[in-house]
């Protein structure tokens, strides 16, 4: 019997402020489970008209799935939250691009017809577990020549994109990196990153209880010039530093989905829907080139060109990354659709949680934009890959006009 599929909806995103990763960090004392705790009831605080119990998943991801991040933790979180204990959850990794695939993944439960309301995203308390604590790469990627060994290390993959386009020099990554922190201290400022944080108590052994209500990262002194000299940590005069990288962070990320059916039964509010995603493969040692194919891939599912996508919001983990998409595309460095907000050099990129991020920023742009139509969530990630989410904008000033024309099919 053949089934409808059902419109996919974005109702609410939420965060908590990032913080520095480490002892220093303001998460030094907080367990990455109560972070994620912190954001599942701010969810549901902001939406009284949703009954809880009919939340019909929780996918949460993480990248190193142990101690305060392991043991499933979206049903573990679910429970610590206090929704009912019909309240099903499960955890789910694709390194950076963790929440990204909880979204997609549910997002395809809803279209469906197996959900209805769900709630997905991400935490890494990269203080506790550094990247890559715990793994054991098998032996035969690197003996068996499957990948370069500098594969293996994040780093070292962003210098491998400098070598292999030359054009993408530390010049013009360090540029970009400034900027990235001039819009994020604007957009701050303008107050258009406070209203998607929920303040996270903290307890520190020096200092006793606190409140985190700010991103800790930021550093919106940043110059071309003051970027110029910094240490190049992955070789010896080398061009990525930790001034045109995204920092080690603590984060969790959150968002209610829903089909576009049940957002109308509970008077839920729409903030973006979803048109089209795709994740690819790249070879792993320029793993930053994969939003590249993932991009391309999610356009032509929906039928669009880069053309005609108002924002674009792209995940810097490295600015020699975003550089490599923006050539690709023929697009300007400072292109002002790309992260008008500033991105992860600015606020942190605590792995699996930045996908929900990058959609969180991207619906509040959307309402600021009603002359925009499209947007993308994309980003790079380990081991070469890249995800790509479209979204339609419900504020675009010709809805009306164009709803007849947008169906989840792509558009030949």
């Amino acid at each position: 019997m053949p089934r409808t599929l059902h419109d996919v909806v974005f109702v609410e995103g939420v965060r908590t402020p990032f913080g520095k990763a480490g002892d220093k960090g303001q998460y030094a004392q907080t367990r990455a489970d109560d972070m994620m705790v912190k954001v599942i009831r701010e969810l549901v605080r902001r939406h009284p008209e949703l009954p809880p119990e009919r939340i019909d998943e929780v996918a949460i991801a993480a990248a190193t799935q142990t101690g305060d991040q392991g043991l499933t933790i979206g049903r573990t979180t679910a429970i610590l939250a206090g929704l009912p204990k019909s309240v099903p959850g499960f955890a789910i990794d694709r390194m950076c691009a963790g929440a990204m695939t909880a979204v997609t993944t549910v997002a395809s439960g809803i279209a469906a017809g197996a959900y209805d309301v769900v709630i997905a995203g991400g935490v890494e308390h990269m203080g506790h577990h550094p990247m890559g604590e715990g793994a054991d790469p098998n032996p035969r990627f690197v003996a068996d020549r499957l990948v370069d060994a500098d594969a293996l290390n994040m780093g070292n993959t962003a210098e491998t994109l400098h070598d292999r386009w030359p054009e993408l020099t530390k010049g013009r990554a360090d540029a970009y990196a400034a900027a990235s922190q001039a819009k994020y201290a604007k957009a701050y400022a303008d107050g258009n990153i406070s209203p998607d944080l929920v303040p996270v108590a903290t307890a520190s052994t020096l200092n006793g209880w606190g409140l985190a209500t700010t991103d800790e990262l930021a550093r919106p002194e940043t110059t071309v010039e003051s970027l110029a000299n910094l240490r190049t940590p992955f070789r010896p005069h080398g061009r990525v530093t930790a001034g045109n990288a995204s920092p080690l962070t603590d984060g969790a990320t959150g968002c209610i989905l829903a089909s576009a059916e049940a957002a109308a039964e509970l008077g839920l509010p729409i903030r973006m829907r979803m048109v089209s995603f795709a994740f690819a493969g790249v070879d792993p040692e320029v793993m930053g080139t994969g939003p590249i194919p993932a991009t391309e891939k999610a356009l032509a599912k929906a039928g669009l060109t880069l053309d005609e996508v108002g924002i674009i919001e792209i995940n810097e983990a490295f600015a020699v990354q975003v550089l490599a998409f923006t050539s690709h595309f023929n697009l300007a460095d400072d292109d002002p659709r790309i992260n008008p907000y500033g991105g992860a050099i600015a606020m942190g990129h605590p792995l699996a949680s930045s996908g929900v991020r990058l959609m969180i920023q991207l619906a509040r742009q959307f309402e600021a934009s009603p002359g925009v139509r499209f947007g993308i969530t994309t980003m790079c990630v380990g081991l070469g890959m890249g995800g790509t989410v479209i979204w339609e904008n419900p504020h675009f000033a010709g809805a009306a006009d164009a709803a007849s024309t947008i169906t989840t099919e792509p558009r030949n």
